[in-house]
């Protein structure tokens, strides 16, 4: 397994998009959390997503320089057009101003239409956590996923994230509404491995762990049956209706691919206008506690609280490198105009 230095990682990805056309801060933002989502363990949509996000660009279905613009003030919810810019930009601005918002009112909400694929949405909660505020952000896709009892894809996958400031490590929930991830289950193929629990259905209409076979019918298993098909679908609504944006069958009429065209909703707290620090230091560590009192299904197993062991794959990975499939590595390589 080859594994690249985190520095030599972001530089070769801003490379790639400033050779795409993207201006220099833009691109040195963008690589910055592509590297860090490798970094932390979340391949599919770090360094595996560059070459994606680099056709997206050449499609014209992203905006290097567009900005957000204000679409509605109404005090603690601010409404922005993200007019087709980068996605990453655009939701690093919205959750920026979701803070700066609560630390006036306690709460602040953003929402953002017409903008692009986030990339990896557990980026903005822990961005929130940095500052010091309860994170709370979702965004609505394209149709990828097939409701409970269907088998045609008609609902989004629509990411769901919540983060929680703590300073011995931020405890944040970062999950898809399907079981899987479809950039999880490329991740798996890429290893030739089986997935741990059954993630989908294979063209026979039957569970399967195997990922190329669910990539192949795109009949991903949403997470909780019927709870995560449900939830997926009411997470697409309401992010159409605080932005005034497309839903998810709006974006597959719109047909230009991944996320062009989205929702997203960014919420923030601050949990300091409302409790003590030495209550919420309580709080987070009793629970925390109680997680590694329990018993572990396998013997030497532990229980990780949410965002744990992604802070120790980033400690792992920045001292021996990240992790690449080399021929991921490879294309991002020749798109940043380096040779193999």
């Amino acid at each position: 397994m080859t594994r690249i230095p985190f520095s030599e990682m972001k530089a070769t990805i801003k490379m790639a998009f400033t050779l795409a056309g993207m201006p220099d801060d833009k691109a040195e933002v963008c690589a910055r959390i592509h590297a860090e989502s490798s970094r932390d363990g979340v391949y599919s949509h770090g360094l595996n997503r560059v070459e994606r996000f680099v056709e997206y660009i050449g499609k014209g279905w992203v905006d290097v320089n567009a900005e957000p613009v204000l679409d509605r003030d109404l005090g603690a919810l601010e409404v922005y057009n993200g007019n087709l810019g980068p996605g990453i930009t655009n939701a690093i601005f919205a959750m920026n101003r979701a803070t700066e918002i609560a630390a006036k009112n306690g709460l602040g909400l953003v929402s953002l239409n017409n903008t692009t694929h986030w990339m990896r949405g557990g980026a903005f909660g822990w961005q929130a956590a940095e500052k010091g505020f309860i994170g709370i952000c979702w965004t609505n896709t394209e149709s990828c996923m097939p409701a409970w009892g269907g088998t045609s894809s008609a609902i989004g996958n629509n990411p769901f994230i919540m983060a929680i400031p703590r300073e011995e490590g931020h405890v944040v929930l970062d999950m898809a509404m399907s079981q899987y991830s479809y950039g999880k289950l490329q991740v798996t193929r890429l290893k030739n491995q089986q997935l741990p629990y059954p993630g989908g259905f294979d063209a026979q209409g039957d569970l399967t762990s195997d990922p190329g076979a669910i990539e192949e019918t795109r009949r991903i298993l949403p997470m909780g049956y019927w709870k995560g098909s449900g939830f997926a679908i009411m997470l697409d609504l309401i992010s159409s209706l605080l932005s005034g944006g497309l839903t998810s069958a709006a974006i597959d009429k719109l047909g230009k691919g991944s996320c062009t065209s989205c929702c997203q909703i960014f919420i923030a707290i601050d949990p300091l206008k409302i409790n003590t620090q030495e209550f919420i230091d309580k709080v987070l560590n009793e629970t925390i506690d109680q997680l590694r009192s329990s018993t572990p299904v396998a013997e030497g197993g532990e229980i990780n609280y949410p965002g744990e062991r992604s802070l120790k794959t980033r400690k792992d990975n920045m001292e021996h490198g990240i992790p690449v499939d080399d021929g991921v590595w490879a294309t991002v390589r020749a798109l940043a105009g380096l040779s193999c």
